[in-house]
């Protein structure tokens, strides 16, 4: 999960709905206690909400553009698990800008001492080892919209979490938005309303999708919005 994180995660910004609550499966312990104990930013409640929302999610792979150190990557390795498929996590492990020196999501334990350079591709494998999710949770390591120039198949689900500056964040969403299929979803993490709460590039995209009459929200928890493809474009 390459990001910038909200200053506060609020009591209101923790509301749920859900029009995939019946698709819902509960999370095995195990994954979910390895989750919750990964590296990362996303909370429990939205993590949850991630799984729940993916084991709704129609047949096909699964991507996530922004694994970091794999919190959110276990999440979603469950849920494939449970549907029979792959998760794609997409990230090309250097950090994305308020990773880096000087800014507030800096985490000096992820630095590669003898490049000099963040590289959270060793903490994510063994997150992923860890929780056992070595066959369905698929690393790839390279830049977002590379990967995405050069893929081929409509996507069960596509989760955006990557950098959240103005053009990583538009890039993806260019890049990735064409690949989910009819029916498939769109989930978008750290969507502040409230400019007060977070960065606006993940609250723009959201926007986007919404405008382009291509998706329909059908879910919310705190800052994840769920998004379903309804019609073409993006």
């Amino acid at each position: 999960m390459v990001a910038a994180r909200a200053r506060s995660h609020r009591a209101a910004d923790c509301a749920h709905r859900s029009e995939l609550s019946d698709n819902a499966a509960v999370m095995d312990p195990e994954l979910r206690a390895a989750a919750e104990a990964a590296t990362g930013f996303m909370p429990p409640e939205e993590g949850l909400a991630l799984h729940d929302a993916a084991c709704g999610a129609p047949h096909g792979p699964f991507v996530e553009i922004g694994s970091y150190c794999g919190k959110s990557s276990v999440y979603l390795g469950a849920a494939a698990r449970q549907r029979g498929t792959v998760l794609f996590a997409v990230d090309h492990h250097r950090g994305s800008e308020e990773n880096q020196p000087g800014w507030e999501h800096h985490d000096p334990g992820v630095v590669d001492p003898d490049v000099g350079r963040i590289d959270t591709l060793p903490f994510f494998r063994r997150t992923i080892h860890d929780a056992g999710l070595e066959d369905v949770v698929v690393a790839v390591v390279g830049e977002s919209t590379t990967v995405a120039a050069h893929w081929g198949r409509p996507c069960g689900l596509v989760f955006i979490d990557g950098g959240h500056g103005p053009e990583p964040a538009h890039a993806d969403y260019e890049a990735w938005a064409p690949h989910v299929a009819g029916g498939g979803l769109l989930l978008i993490h750290d969507v502040f309303p409230d400019p007060a709460d977070g960065g606006r590039p993940p609250y723009e995209i959201y926007c986007r999708a919404l405008a382009s009459g291509a998706f329909r929200e059908v879910g919310a928890t705190g800052s994840l919005r769920v998004l379903e493809r309804t019609g073409p474009g993006c």
